[in-house]
């Protein structure tokens, strides 16, 4: 049989192992895809560290997947060998639980999570459920199309259901992996855009990629620099810490609504008084299924939104993996497989 290079977590805290597998034959309904580039995400660290209950082990991580249909299982429908393809977090659904009929399918009650239910993309070669496919336009590299099938679904499909209207004020609270790309997200698509960071360095960085106005908060108020600017229809909260999701509530306008993005420890605390007087909101966002992977995709590739990604071999998945978790990344980490 056929082998493949693969990295895999044996156990919950374990160093990631270079091993070599059987190329695995894809089921009923299933493709194989051959993997060109996988993207590093921070949530990759629930498998490495075993910090969500049932994993089993070995599993191979990565759910930022780009790569090339190799095979067809038995069933499979509107997919052919040859497709340039992307995978995100959403590895498939029951279609049968209440989330499914109701067509909500990322919270499907038995979905598979790619990297982490199932093996994902840290090898050569991935098993994929054919409604976990998305469509890879031809204009975008398997490198750059990675991480937009997890940071930029999570921020382009959080925008277009946050209600704001071409012109209004969407602030971006954190310019980093998934900031870089809401900010230029939120540029195309016509809203006025505040970015916020802690410090003054991101600032030319910012601008370049669209924003109209920078809030450095170590140098000022941001809830007060937002409502200078007449507050914020949307916030998107990008950055894995409380303490500034806190303070950004505050900046938002009437009927403001800031959705929360990234994966942060600790609790927020909120005045009813502020929420309730300007009907303003606080929600958190799952990032989307297939088919807001290819729209993200096609959208990308047509208005020139584009990931910041440094790439590494997939022999140094060790050195990617930490490159990424210290923050050092600028801003995703892709394995080029």
């Amino acid at each position: 049989m056929a082998k493949m290079r693969a990295v895999q977590v044996p156990s919950a805290g374990a160093d990631f192992e270079l091993v070599e597998r059987d190329v695995p034959e894809p089921g009923p309904r299933q493709v194989r895809i051959r993997v060109e580039a996988c993207g590093i995400c921070h949530s990759d660290q629930i498998i490495k560290d075993g910090l969500f209950p049932g994993i089993t082990y070995p599993r191979i991580p990565g759910h930022e997947i780009s790569g090339i249909v190799d095979r067809l299982g038995p069933e499979v429908a509107g997919w052919k060998v040859g497709d340039k393809v992307g995978v995100g977090w959403h590895g498939g659904h029951c279609f049968v639980c209440r989330a499914c009929r109701k067509g909500d399918f990322v919270h499907c009650e038995n979905q598979d999570i790619t990297g982490l239910s199932v093996d994902g993309g840290y090898a050569e070669y991935a098993i994929v459920r054919q409604e976990a496919l998305a469509h890879r336009p031809g204009e975008l590299s398997a490198a750059e199309a990675a991480p937009l099938c997890c940071a930029g679904i999570t921020v382009f499909n959080a925008l277009r259901n946050a209600g704001a209207q071409p012109g209004d004020t969407v602030a971006v609270l954190g310019v980093g992996g998934l900031g870089h790309l809401a900010i230029q997200f939120a540029a195309k698509q016509g809203y006025r855009v505040i970015a916020i960071s802690g410090s003054a360095d991101k600032q030319n960085l910012a601008r370049t990629l669209g924003a109209h106005h920078y809030i450095d908060t170590s140098r000022e108020d941001m809830a007060e620099a937002l409502m200078k600017l007449g507050g914020a229809e949307v916030i998107l909260g990008t950055a894995p810490d409380v303490a500034p999701l806190t303070a950004a509530v505050g900046g938002l306008g009437r009927r403001g609504r800031l959705l929360i993005l990234g994966v942060s420890a600790g609790n927020m605390e909120i005045s009813p008084v502020h929420m309730i007087m300007g009907s303003r909101s606080v929600a958190g966002w799952a990032s989307g299924s297939a088919v807001d992977s290819e729209d993200t995709l096609n959208f990308s590739a047509l208005t020139g939104v584009r990931p910041m990604v440094e790439t590494f071999p997939l022999k140094d998945v060790a050195a990617a993996y930490q490159h990424m978790m210290d923050n050092r990344a600028r801003f995703r980490v892709v394995l080029e497989i």
